[in-house]
Order: structure tokens, then C-alpha cells, then sequence
């Protein structure tokens, strides 16, 4: 019971920890937009540049990355920046078992949650890597990246660099509990890779927000390892706003701060 209370104890420290510092990054946004508001009226043009390289993404094509600055909204904050060095944690770690994810999202410019499942039966090594990566605050302040809205209807997360291409130090494999007929209905959580490649998976998945068929490639289909079950409508809300330049794939235009993660 007093390890139990002690644990407890922790997991408040750390919450309320990572909610000051969701404080700080809205702070720090807010002055971003009104620096921007000022530049507008003396007719100075923000350029948004693009960074470069390959990505992994939810359909396995090459994408034009993402931008690494977007200014909309309160939640507008830049990449939170290379978080490598880590360990691929054992599958039995899993347990085989369900789990809960909690995620406390900024979302365009209001503070929201999302609760996930996590089938740790199913997909035990990407809920293993997933639970880690969550319980060392990998994703705190990670922004969702990509966006599609044409063909496939996926918001991805999971990459510190907010480019696409960055990952927590490790990768892995093989392809786990994928879908036989492509179908990756509303709600799915699965995780993206590089395409033809079954064991470039990382820190990257993608929220499935409309039902999407994505081909399976030489590799094979996408690891589904978990569903959203509430807070579906946050992310179809995103959607809605579209991405970033009226494009059909790139940065949401509604930013995206995964801002903490719990995982029990």
C-alpha cells in the first residue's frame, strides 16, 4: 500500500510538472502570435521554411516534410527537438493486456484530452515501446506533424523534430496485428514506418480520423496496436481546418501539442 501511495504521490508530481511546463510553452506562444500580429501591420512577410529528408509515415510514400514552425492559434510552438539514445524495451513488458493511455493535447488553441486503448495482446512490442517512451516523457511538448486529408485520413504524431523523420534512437520489427483487407477504420492508432521496410518502426504513429484504406506494401500492411476511445472528435476537428496552405498533406493548420502522456 505505501509503494502504491508513494507511486500515486509521483505520477501527481510529474502531472503537475508537465502541466507548468504546458503553462510555460502557451506563454511563450502567445507571445509568438502577437510578435507576428506586430510584423503583419508593418507589412514584414514570415517565411515558414521547410526542413529537409525522408520520413516515415502512415502509407510508407515520401512526403514533403513538415514545416518546422506553424503560427495559429495558442498552441502554435516549434519542434521540441531530437530525443535519441533510448532502448527498445522487451515486448513481455506489454503483459499481453490492455492498456489506458491518457493524453493531455493543446489543440489549435484549447486544452483537451484524449484516452486510448492500447492492445498490448495483439501488438505487444509497439505497446511496449509506446508505454516507455510515454512513462519518460518522450512525447511532452511533441507536435502532431502530418496531416492528410485526400485519400488516406490520418493526423501523425510521435516525432520530436516535428519533421517526419525523427525518431527515439532505436527501430523496430516485425509488422504486428495489421488488418488482412487494408481497412484502418475511424479511431485506429497504428504505428508508421518507412515504406518497404516492416522493421523502421520508432516513436511515430498516426490517429486514424475518417475510415482510410491504405495498401499494403512489399512489407506488409501498419501495426495496429491500440483504438481512441474518447477524443475522436478533437482530432476530426483538426481535420476539418484542414493542413497547412489548403494542402492535402503537411502540417495540420490547427496546431497540434501533445502536451503528457499517463499510461496504466
Amino acid at each position: 500500500m505505501a509503494a502504491t501511495k508513494r507511486d500515486r504521490a509521483h505520477a501527481r508530481r510529474q502531472q503537475e510538472e508537465r502541466r507548468a511546463r504546458a503553462r510555460a510553452r502557451r506563454r511563450r506562444a502567445a507571445g509568438l502570435v502577437a510578435a507576428v500580429a506586430v510584423l503583419a501591420l508593418v507589412g514584414t512577410l514570415l517565411v515558414v521554411g521547410l526542413a529537409g529528408g525522408g520520413s516515415a509515415t502512415a502509407d510508407g510514400a515520401a512526403t514533403a516534410p513538415a514545416a518546422t514552425a506553424t503560427v495559429a492559434g495558442a498552441c502554435a510552438t516549434g519542434p521540441a527537438g531530437a530525443r535519441g539514445g533510448l532502448s527498445l524495451p522487451d515486448a513481455a513488458t506489454a503483459e499481453g493486456r490492455t492498456w489506458t493511455a491518457t493524453v493531455d493535447l493543446c489543440a489549435g488553441d484549447e486544452q483537451t484530452r484524449m484516452t486510448l486503448e492500447l492492445d498490448g495482446a495483439r501488438a505487444p512490442q509497439a505497446v511496449a515501446s509506446f508505454v516507455a517512451l510515454a512513462r519518460q516523457g518522450y512525447f511532452d511538448g511533441t507536435s502532431c506533424h502530418r496531416l492528410t486529408t485526400s485519400g488516406i485520413y490520418v493526423l501523425q504524431c510521435g516525432d520530436p523534430t516535428g519533421t517526419g523523420t525523427g525518431g527515439p534512437g532505436y527501430s523496430f520489427g516485425p509488422i504486428e496485428n495489421a488488418p488482412a483487407d487494408d481497412v484502418y477504420p475511424a479511431g485506429t492508432l497504428a504505428m508508421a514506418r518507412v515504406g518497404g521496410d516492416g522493421s523502421s518502426m520508432g516513436s511515430q504513429f498516426f490517429l486514424v480520423y475518417q475510415d482510410s484504406t491504405i495498401p499494403s506494401d512489399a512489407a506488409g500492411g501498419y501495426t495496429v496496436f491500440g483504438r481512441i476511445t474518447s477524443g475522436l472528435d478533437v482530432v476530426q476537428a483538426v481535420a476539418d481546418a484542414g493542413a497547412a496552405g489548403g494542402l492535402s498533406d503537411g502540417p495540420p493548420a490547427a496546431p497540434v501539442t501533445i502536451e503528457g502522456v499517463e499510461t496504466q
